[in-house]
């Protein structure tokens, strides 16, 4: 297996973080270039909340959109937009690179409070997925999390973060810059900033997905 670099850096302010991932070469077979603001589908006594992807984006479709807030019981997504764009760097070997990049703002999840859950904010974020001819690197920024007590100050790929009542007990985990290679490794990224998942102590099924991309080697 190959051995995957990273980078993170942390700004001075503890809310702000960066991650960034970097694939080795390869032919892709992974999306050309794909992005959108989040989604979210989960429920609790029978009651189910649905949020389809947000402003979904593709190099090789609707390479521009955005959204409006969408709030649901237990969940907010503020405005956000998507771009995937394809450009040729180089016209006399027609090689191009893409970008695939989602930002959104004020993100809220409320659902854990009824059962002694914190609230769940993030004020703003970005990630963003880049293809070359030499590979595909993926990377993202959050500011202004709050609720998420315990969070380390450089937050590694993959990051696993327990939410917790207040008598400790946990009632999701939120992985950050949530990152995934294809079997076999084709030089491809797909990337979540922030992926929420509910436990059963929760009483809540489902799970919550904030930015999501994916990219691929360029031809």
């Amino acid at each position: 297996m190959k051995q995957i670099g990273a980078r993170r850096v942390v700004a001075v302010t503890a809310a702000l973080v960066l991650g960034l991932v970097v694939a080795p070469p390869a032919w892709a077979a992974n999306p050309a270039g794909v992005a959108s603001v989040g989604s979210a589908a989960f429920g609790k006594a029978g009651t189910q909340v649905s949020v389809p992807p947000l402003a979904p984006c593709a190099v090789d479709g609707t390479t521009t959109n955005s959204s409006e807030a969408v709030t649901r019981t237990g969940v907010r997504f503020g405005p956000g937009t998507s771009s995937c764009t394809r450009e040729v760097v180089d016209p006399a070997n027609n090689t191009t690179r893409t970008r695939s990049e989602a930002i959104g703002s004020d993100f809220e999840l409320s659902a854990l409070m009824s059962v002694g859950g914190p609230r769940l904010r993030v004020a703003k974020w970005k990630l963003a997925c880049t293809g070359t001819e030499s590979g595909t690197n993926a990377g993202w920024a959050a500011d202004g999390l709050q609720g998420f007590t315990g969070l380390p100050d450089q937050i590694p790929t993959n990051h696993v973060h327990e939410v917790k009542a207040a008598d400790g007990t946990v009632l999701a985990t939120a992985t950050f810059g949530e990152t995934t290679f294809p079997e076999p490794n084709d030089g491809g990224i797909a990337m979540n900033l922030m992926h929420l998942r509910f436990t059963p102590a929760s009483t809540l099924t489902g799970e919550v997905v904030v930015g999501a991309t994916a990219c691929s080697p360029t031809p």
